[in-house]
Formats: C-alpha cells, structure tokens, sequence
C-alpha cells in the first residue's frame, strides 16, 4: 500500500526539521541545454533583442473538463470568473479553508466546458483530488512534467515564450504577416510553418510576446520556423541555467509552499496525497526558521495577489479572507543587494576557515521553497524568497514580502544570508556560516520595462 503524506508527516516529528532536510534541490528546467551561448547573453537578450523560452518540459499540464468544469474551478479559485470566455486565460490561485495559498498557475480557458492548467505541481493536484472527490461532472487528465515521467520526450504538448523587444518582428515573419494585437491572457490561434498553434499574449520580463502551444509532435516544426525567423532580430535560445532568473526582473514569485500540512480540514487530502508526491518531496531552505510550518504559509496579499480576491462567488477559503481583507498585510517588494557585500560573501569562497552560504548565478536559490530573513536593527521584518543575479541591472536581487510600514522603497534592510548552525543536511547545503548583507527596499518589477507593460497586465491586475 502506499504510504500517504499523512502517515509520512504523522513519523517524520517535526514538520519544520523534515522539509529544511528533504533531500531535494531546487527545482529542475530539464529537456533543454543548461546554456545555449552562455547565461549572461541570455539574460540581456529579452530586454536587448529577443529571446525564445521552451516551457515544453518542466511544468505539469492538467486539463479539466466537463459540464461543471467552470463551476469547479471558479469554487477553487479566489479569482472572479466574470466575464472569463473561451480564448482568454487568468493566473489562477487557490486557497485552503484557512485563506493561505497552494500555489499559482495558468488557466487557459480553451473552450466551452474544457480548460487547462500549467505550472508547478501543487495546484494541480489541488484540482485532482476535487476532481476526484467531489460531485463535480469533470474529468482530468495529468501530463506530468518530464523530471518525474517514464517517457520525458512523450509529452503532451509544446510549450513556447517568444519575448523581447524583437519579438513582434520575429513572429510576423514567421507567420508571414502582422501578428493580431491582443489584449494581455487573450488567446487566439496561428499558423506557424503549415501548424496550427494556440497564442496566449503574455510576458515575463516585462517584454511584449506570445506564448505559444500545441501538439508535442509539432513543436520541433514551430521551434526552427521560429529559429529561422529570429536569425535577422538577434532571437536568442534560453537554458535551463538562466530560465529561472528572468522571474527576479518580473517580479512574480514562484516558489510558495502549498499551506497543506496541517489543519484538520485537510487531513483528507494530506491521506490523498502520497508519500511521492511534490508536498512530500518539498524541501525549504534558508535562515527563516519559525516556531511552526505554518510561519511559512502565505496570503494571497503577501504574494501580490490581493487583487484577484473577489468576493463576488463562493470558494473555499472565502471566510477566512473575508476576515484577512481589512486586517495589514505584508507587501511584495525587490531588494537590491548592497554590491560590496555580496563580494564579500563571494570572496568568502577564496580563503581558508569561515565561509559564507556559495551564491550561485544567475540563480542562487539551492531549495524548492527559500525562505530568508530580512531584519531591520535586528528584527524581523519580512523573508526573502528568490535570490539571484541580473545581468540587466548588473545587482544581485531577491524577491521579498515586507511589513507593510518598511516595504516604502529606499529602505535600507538586512537579508540574513545562509541557515543556522552551519547549515541543513540538504545535498545543496555546503558547511557555511550566516552573514548579513545589506539590501535595499526598490520597486517589483525591479525592472523599469516590466513595470510599464506590466501596469495593464497580469502582474498588476486580472483582466477580464
């Protein structure tokens, strides 16, 4: 029989101790090189020129249909489904009873009664075991990401970004016209080299661009038509190696740990879930240790979400953020990290004795889930959740969510760099002492280009 999350947290003692020691690293962006050119190249091409991400292999892609998928999902989510129409598509967030966040991914409403959902894992299995167990007329069918599947080049669908300032120029040669001009998670359909693919208008780094899918057998006819048509307009191929970092000059958060590991009210799906599954596998990192794991559960607000919250449907979580909406909250910011201490750390590597956590670029992130301190005059007065070097802006950046009163940018903060006690037994952990590092407070997106094309878009608001 196999074992279930419940019964692994019910022997595992502490649920703090067990996910900072899980064997896991952070998150793999398997199926393509780590780098094509090199990381620094690729990193100034989305903002220079152009650039062309394959999704096609590290996220889980779920479709939802049937007569009540649209019920489901709007009882799922905090988002308004008002006005959500076939050919449109929305960051799509659930909550537990309590009002703290699973996760985020993309929904893409294809068509009438049949919609698809693509990101990390705990979303999706948020929605499987609704589907499952509840009295909803839908099915589901799971396309799992290459990282834990038997056949990695037998997915269902590819998946594409084509970003940059280029991006517009490149597209439309290779349609061999002018692309249509959509409004931000509007959706249409192309022809790409004799293909049928699915357009969604979106962007990562603030760039305009498309994100572009459909069959996986197709992809590889899309992709060199794209390549070629690039070839004049500096299109770029992103790696592994750099993919993760292009969130630092966005702003968007990936990595919240799904609030599901306690509670009552989800003992059911901690006895669903297995002892395999992501929540199972999910290792947390960094100097941020509460007293319980439920110090790193989040709120739509700290994660920048609050205005998706509508209160115009029922959901789960719908009381409890109901009396969270009034209450302060914390509010997502950059930090930008004093430059000379950052060389200290990295010097810290180039002696004998004490040294400090290794930072690696672009991306410094060594869990699934980080979680660091950020103190002011020695208090806690926030966490850092992603860290990681742009070579846009030449600084390192992290991702952080600040007590409302010190999130006024300009602030100067501490970021409380490595895990105590000289680290955790992560294989990604190496001996190491904690350091501070100044830091201060600036504007998310960091990026002046992303906050621009983002003040109409998803990153701000949910369009209609």
């Amino acid at each position: 029989m196999t074992q279930t999350l419940e019964a692994m947290l019910s022997d595992g003692g502490d649920i703090v101790e067990l996910l900072r020691n899980q064997q896991t690293g952070p998150n793999a962006y398997p199926g393509v090189p780590a780098e094509y050119s090199n990381w620094r190249s690729e990193q100034l091409a989305w903002v220079q020129t152009c650039v062309l991400f394959n999704q096609s292999y590290h996220m889980v892609d779920l479709e939802v249909s049937g007569p009540d998928a649209f019920a489901m999902l709007n009882y799922l989510g905090v988002n308004s489904f008002k006005g959500f129409v076939p050919d449109r598509a929305k960051q799509f967030v659930p909550v537990t009873p309590d009002g703290y966040v699973i996760g985020d991914v993309i929904l893409f409403y294809l068509e009438e009664n049949r919609f698809n959902l693509v990101g990390r894992a705990p979303v999706i299995e948020w929605v499987e075991y609704h589907a499952q167990t509840g009295k909803w007329n839908v099915t589901v069918e799971r396309d799992e990401r290459t990282a834990v599947r038997p056949d990695p080049q037998n997915r269902k669908s590819f998946r594409f970004q084509l970003q940059g300032p280029n991006a517009m120029k490149t597209l439309e040669k290779a349609l061999g016209q002018t692309p249509p001009d959509l409004k931000f998670f509007h959706m249409t359909t192309m022809t790409i080299a004799g293909v049928k693919v699915r357009a969604l208008r979106h962007g990562m780094a603030g760039q305009p661009g498309y994100e572009l899918f459909g069959p996986f057998a197709d992809g590889e006819t899309v992709r060199q038509a794209l390549i070629e048509a690039g070839k004049d307009y500096g299109l770029t191929l992103v790696g592994g190696r750099t993919y993760s970092s292009n969130t630092l000059e966005s702003g968007w958060i990936p990595s919240p740990l799904p609030a599901v590991y306690t509670g009552e009210a989800l003992k059911p799906y901690r006895e669903w879930l297995t002892a395999n599954s992501y929540e199972a596998k999910a290792s947390i990192g960094g100097s941020f240790v509460p007293d319980s794991v439920e110090g790193y559960y989040l709120t739509p607000w700290d994660l920048g979400y609050g205005l998706f919250v509508k209160f115009d449907h029922d959901f789960i979580g719908r009381e409890a953020l109901e009396k969270m909406a009034d209450q302060p909250h914390r509010k997502k910011v950059t930090l930008a990290l004093d430059t000379e201490d950052v060389l200290r750390v990295q010097s810290s590597a180039l002696q004998k004795g004490d040294r400090a956590k290794y930072m690696e670029f672009p991306s410094a992130v060594y869990s699934m889930h980080p979680y660091d301190s950020v103190l002011i005059d020695g208090k806690h007065v926030g966490v850092s959740t992603w860290i990681g070097y742009s070579a846009n802006e030449g600084k390192m950046l992290t991702l952080a969510m600040l007590d409302a009163e010190h999130a006024t940018p300009g602030t100067v903060v501490t970021l409380l760099w490595g895990e105590p006690n000289g680290g955790t037994r992560k294989p990604t952990v190496e001996p190491h002492v904690q350091t501070e590092i100044k830091a201060v407070v600036s504007p998310v997106p960091y990026s002046e280009v992303a906050r621009d094309a983002y003040a109409d878009s998803w990153r701000t608001r949910q369009p209609a």
